[in-house]
């Protein structure tokens, strides 16, 4: 069994010889472990480094794509070396690098295909109190949009079998973390936590410039992600909502009708009919939405099967 260790890097030289030291050289029912890098077009000498390192693989850009991309072209390249369990860290040494043991073992046992590392959020000295709330926060969101039970959803320690990552597919140009697992959880794959640990910050995390800017480019990430995934419930919940309260001013108009024989109280029932006629065009686009996933999901069929005869073949030569 081949486990690749893939580590997306944008001008990491500080950081990265760290990080590879602190990886696992051996793992008990793994045969073959390597370790990928994706240079997302570093200005730095984040590749030198590597190969420094003794990094087997390195993927280089010649500008910089974004961390969504890198980890895309990383699981890409990953299947293509013929890995059996893909294994995603950070360059900046966040996590324990000895604990991807833990993540690979509900894998090797055949209990997971999809593995997150769980921080210990609260106990995390350098995670401000606002930063553990809207970690806690997005997490609660991911599990109800995705129907699972992931405690640490923003968590980027994770592993994947083979299988499961030929069903990745990363639309968002922010993040991998909340997409995947909405879309791992539309798809029913089994997946599951396991509590890691993590080591003092080397450096001020770049993705999380503000409380306020990781807040809305997230909750787009989900939303994005619920539409795309559970579109019926989506918009069907907003359209229902929507009739219900222009229901509501209905009885009021007729109340206050009654109450005053007839007259006025006209605004109440324009305002009702304004509601009911935006709910039942919500709900009109959810069954569209919905009619446009299921074949999405066809489209994903297909493509799961095609990137699986590449792969193959690939790993073939």
């Amino acid at each position: 069994m081949k486990l690749i260790i893939q580590i997306p890097c944008y001008n990491e030289e500080q950081t990265l010889a760290v990080t590879v030291a602190d990886l696992p050289r051996d793992i008990d029912g793994i045969d073959v472990i390597e370790y990928l890098v994706i240079d997302d077009g570093s200005r730095d000498r984040t590749v030198e480094i590597a190969r420094e390192a003794g990094v087997h693989h390195i993927v280089s850009f010649k500008a910089n794509r974004g961390l969504a991309y890198a980890f895309a072209s990383g699981i890409d390249a990953c299947l293509r070396l013929g890995a059996d369990i893909i294994v995603n860290t950070d360059a900046d040494n966040q996590y324990f690098g000895e604990d991807i043991k833990k993540l690979v073992k509900p894998i090797i046992s055949g209990n997971a295909e999809i593995v997150i590392g769980e921080r210990p959020i609260d106990k995390t000295e350098h995670f401000s109190m606002t930063k553990k709330r809207m970690q806690k926060l997005g997490s609660f969101v991911v599990r109800a949009a995705s129907g699972t039970n992931v405690p640490d959803a923003p968590s980027g320690f994770r592993a994947f079998t083979k299988e499961a990552a030929l069903q990745l597919n990363v639309i968002n140009t922010y993040t991998y973390t909340l997409e995947t697992i909405i879309q791992a959880g539309h798809n029913r794959t089994p997946m599951t936590s396991v509590p890691i640990r993590t080591n003092p910050v080397l450096r001020k995390s770049r993705l999380f410039k503000s409380s306020s800017s990781y807040m809305t480019r997230s909750a787009v990430v989900i939303i994005r992600s619920f539409m795309m995934y559970r579109p019926l419930r989506f918009f069907c919940t907003i359209g229902g909502i929507s009739s219900a309260v222009g229901l509501a001013f209905v009885i009021r108009w007729i109340i206050l009708t009654a109450i005053n024989s007839g007259s006025g109280n006209v605004q109440s029932l324009i305002l009702a009919a304004m509601l009911i006629m935006i709910g039942v065009q919500f709900i009109i686009a959810g069954f569209q939405a919905d009619i446009i996933a299921a074949n999405r999901k066809i489209l994903e069929d297909v493509q799961y099967r095609v990137r699986k005869l590449d792969y193959d073949k690939k790993s073939d030569d």
